[in-house]
Order: C-alpha cells, then sequence, then structure tokens
C-alpha cells in the first residue's frame, strides 16, 4: 500500500491504439508510485512506451484503463476543464525543446503561468527572482533566449515549470537538445531540488548518465515494466547502463 507521503499512484495503466496493422499496446499495465521527494526516471528503447507514459501523467492524453492518482486526486476520472485546470496548477512539465518566448526575459518567461493564471506581475517577482536564484541564474534575469546558452536557457525552463510550486515535475528528454556538460548540470539541478526542496520528479531519459542522479529507474519494455535500478542518486553512469542492458536488452 502506498505511504502518507505516496504523491503519484499509477495502476494498473493500459493504452492501446488503433492502427492500419491491429491494436498496438503502448502501455500494457503499469503500477509505480513516486514519493515526496523522489527523482523517478524512466528508461526505455523507442516504443517502449516511456513517452505515452508521461503524457498520460501529464494528462495530455486519457489511458484505456487504468488510474493515475496525485495527491490523492484521480486525473483520470476529471473532465476536460479539471484536468486543464490540474495540469496547470499542479504539474510542472520541463520538454525536450526549451519552449520559452524569445521576445521575453528569462524572469518574464518564468512569471507566464502565474500571470496566464491571473496573478499580479509585480506581486510575483519574489517568487521568480527566488527561483533564478535556485537555478544558479540570479545574473541572467533581464537576458533574452538568444543571450542565454542551451543550458540557462533549459535551467529557466526548470524554473518555469516549478513557479506553480507543482505536486510533480515532469521532464520529457529534459537533456536531449545539451551538450554532454550543460547535460549534467540540468541533471544535477534535478537531483537537487529532489534532495533539498522534496520535489516529486519523474523523468523520461535514454541516458544512463543522467538517469544515474535519480533514487529509482523504471525500465520499460513493449509497454510494461520488465525491472528496477536503484542507484540512489549516485551519479553511478556505469552501473546504470550496466543494469539497463540486463533488463531491456
Amino acid at each position: 500500500m502506498p505511504g502518507m507521503d505516496t504523491i503519484l499512484e499509477v495502476r494498473g495503466l493500459r493504452k492501446d491504439f488503433s492502427g492500419a496493422g491491429g491494436v498496438v499496446h503502448a502501455l500494457a499495465g503499469v503500477d509505480l508510485t513516486a514519493a515526496r521527494g523522489q527523482f523517478v526516471a524512466i528508461m526505455g528503447a523507442s516504443g517502449s512506451g516511456k513517452s505515452t507514459l508521461l503524457h498520460l501523467l501529464g494528462g495530455l492524453d486519457l489511458p484505456t484503463a487504468g488510474q493515475i492518482i496525485i495527491e490523492g486526486r484521480n486525473l483520470t476520472a476529471m473532465n476536460d476543464r479539471a484536468r486543464t485546470l490540474f495540469r496547470r496548477r499542479r504539474l510542472g512539465v520541463v520538454f525536450q525543446a526549451f519552449n520559452l518566448l524569445p521576445s521575453l526575459s528569462a524572469e518574464e518567461n518564468i512569471a507566464l503561468p502565474l500571470i496566464v493564471d491571473g496573478e499580479n506581475g509585480e506581486a510575483v517577482l519574489p517568487k521568480v527572482r527566488s527561483l533564478l536564484e535556485t537555478v544558479d541564474l540570479a545574473h541572467r534575469a533581464t537576458h533574452r533566449p538568444a543571450a542565454l546558452s542551451g543550458g540557462e536557457q533549459q535551467r529557466v525552463a526548470v524554473a518555469r515549470a516549478l513557479v506553480n510550486d507543482p505536486a510533480v515535475l515532469l521532464a520529457d528528454e529534459p537533456t536531449g537538445n545539451l551538450d554532454s556538460r550543460h547535460a549534467q548540470d540540468v541533471w544535477q539541478l534535478l537531483r537537487r531540488l529532489a534532495s533539498q526542496q522534496q520535489r516529486t520528479i519523474v523523468a523520461v531519459t535514454h541516458e544512463a548518465a543522467g538517469a544515474a542522479f535519480a533514487d529509482r529507474i523504471i525500465v520499460l519494455k513493449d509497454g510494461r515494466i520488465v525491472g528496477e535500478i536503484q542507484p540512489g542518486g549516485s551519479g553511478d553512469a556505469a552501473l546504470v547502463a550496466t543494469r539497463y542492458t540486463e533488463l531491456a536488452g
């Protein structure tokens, strides 16, 4: 049974897609939990179902069967409007593409979700500036995306995803557009957010070097969980790569 600090619970999650070749079982009965402050990575080959799982967790699509419970609320039982509001207010999402508005500064990009939700721009500045400090970019607050490196842009995107104080931070291949040095900065940032701020994080990645910063790694194959790796946030990429090959190979 999930404990009192369980933030995310997935029960019997299935997702089927119909195509010319018949029905594809993208997810075939997935169960997992994530506790407060836990960093969970999802690994799997292309077509394993990891992106489908993340889209379902983010409320962007509905499963064929199963439940997604976040903070005790059943995401899969909500109507479209309720799910949209829940996604906007209780979930943070970081994508592979940075998705920053080029005409806005770093602090304006971070503030945007709150402004869209009706909050006053001046009133949100203290929170925005605190988040810029969290991601080590206070000195870049007024810079627009074109003046920032890829790694800096992704850290702005992480700050933006945190501005609503989400229950769960979802990351979809967050370092896919970065070189190895900037990628490590982002993974270490996610590790700090989980450890120091008790953020619950679920990240999809194919990179052993990134997943090694997670507490747990769920390995998917053909829509099913085939095993779990527990690097404990060690950053031990060699351990993860070896165990992943054993489970998914």
